[in-house]
């Protein structure tokens, strides 16, 4: 449904020549459809402690699928040493005590996604999903001192950490306490930081620069910069020293000295765009007001792409396009006949006449004398109704006990 897009769930099954699809209603029904979606559930709701118990959890919903796809996505990929850290917006405009509003975002109301993500395939390694301000964060050996912002970042990247990978975030996570924890534990961080951030020199800030000017300060393992291009920038770095790369600008006979954190920082800051880019064409924009069965959509979605990834590292040729690689697996989940076993078969094996043991066939509510229909006679082509069946067969059918012959079902 995200690649064949329709006003309304019920023109996939619309039988008017200019709307059909004739690959939904081949698949299953609109009613089974309909049935199964309205009762998609992934956890016990009697399980849920209430809203003023300290151990509710607003997610519980759909734990376990949250649970099931972290595992999944962290135990089989090993990401390059270049990570980045930011934030997606899923839409959603029902009534829901952790949506958000982020008129940034082309969405701008939705569930908010913290994403940790590798750089250079854009594969979501990690993800946390926001539950309202109420929520608190305690990841294994954070300190207060990061802050709120710092410590989702640290909930993100802890597995990570002693295994010498960079990470890059965006001014809303950047700062000194949190850049000088991550390199306690072999963990370096570049990324750009508010001016107005607790601790940053402000000797940097003061005064007017002229483009194309740079200046910077080292306290300890933190490189801290201010590079003046159309507007200031200002960043933190635990990775670069103060050096430069000349940049070729149009229009210019001269190249451009820009410093190499901020070109970096450029390069591999955009891993949760370039999967949010791949994801965004096909995603199923349904209308629904149940929150957890559009976070389940989207995880799914999440994961495909993630197999997409796995999917190119693997090929030997050239890799399909992401969505022919999507259609390749909607073709091998619905287009492949899977083996049926008619319930009628299972019962039609060769048996010795002395196992049948005729009987008549029970009264039922609705029937004080019912009957069934004779195995045996249907099988040469009669139909003939009788009162007797075999007990002792699984499919319990029925048999007229007119020829002694007729005991033996043939197989």
């Amino acid at each position: 449904m995200g690649i064949v897009k329709k006003p309304s769930i019920r023109f996939y099954w619309h039988k008017n020549p200019i709307l059909a699809t004739p690959l939904f209603p081949r698949v299953m029904k609109r009613e089974r459809y309909e049935n199964l979606m309205r009762f998609l559930h992934f956890n016990d709701n009697a399980l849920c402690p209430p809203r003023n118990d300290p151990m509710h959890d607003h997610l519980h919903k759909i734990r376990p699928l949250i649970s099931l796809m972290s595992a999944k996505f962290t135990d089989n990929y090993v990401p390059d040493q270049n990570i980045s850290v930011d934030m997606s917006l899923m839409k959603f405009k029902g009534r829901l005590l952790f949506k958000q509003y982020i008129p940034s975002k082309r969405s701008r109301y939705g569930v908010k996604f913290y994403k940790l993500c590798e750089s250079t395939t854009g594969y979501t390694w990690a993800f946390r999903i926001y539950e309202g301000k109420d929520s608190h964060l305690d990841p294994p050996g954070c300190l207060d001192c990061i802050g709120t912002s710092g410590k989702i970042v640290w909930d993100l990247v802890y597995p990570l950490f002693n295994k010498g990978y960079h990470f890059w975030v965006d001014n809303y996570y950047t700062s000194i306490d949190l850049f000088k924890n991550l390199y306690c534990f072999e963990t370096l961080a570049c990324g750009t930081v508010r001016k107005n951030r607790t601790g940053f020199p402000q000797i940097l800030t003061a005064g007017k620069r002229s483009r194309g000017s740079s200046s910077s300060l080292r306290q300890e393992e933190v490189l801290a910069l201010r590079f003046t291009d159309k507007k200031d920038v200002y960043m933190l770095s635990t990775v670069h020293d103060e050096s430069t790369v000349p940049l070729p600008v149009r229009g210019r006979t001269e190249p451009l000295e820009k410093p190499k954190c901020i070109v970096d920082y450029s390069k591999f800051m955009g891993g949760v765009d370039l999967a949010d880019q791949c994801i965004q064409p096909y995603l199923v924009n349904r209308k629904t007001r149940t929150w957890y069965k559009k976070i389940a959509i989207y995880l799914t979605e999440i994961a495909i792409f993630n197999a997409y990834v796995l999917y190119k590292q693997a090929a030997v040729q050239k890799p399909y396009p992401f969505l022919e690689f999507m259609l390749e697996i909607i073709s091998q989940l619905i287009l492949t006949p899977a083996p049926v076993t008619s319930a009628l078969e299972s019962g039609d094996l060769q048996r010795l006449s002395s196992r049948h043991f005729p009987s008549r066939v029970p009264p039922t509510r609705c029937k004080k004398s019912p009957q069934k229909k004779c195995r045996v006679c249907r099988k040469i082509g009669i139909r003939k109704d009788s009162s007797y069946y075999c007990p002792t067969c699984p499919s319990l059918p029925g048999l007229c006990i007119t020829s002694a012959s007729k005991f033996i079902i043939p197989s």
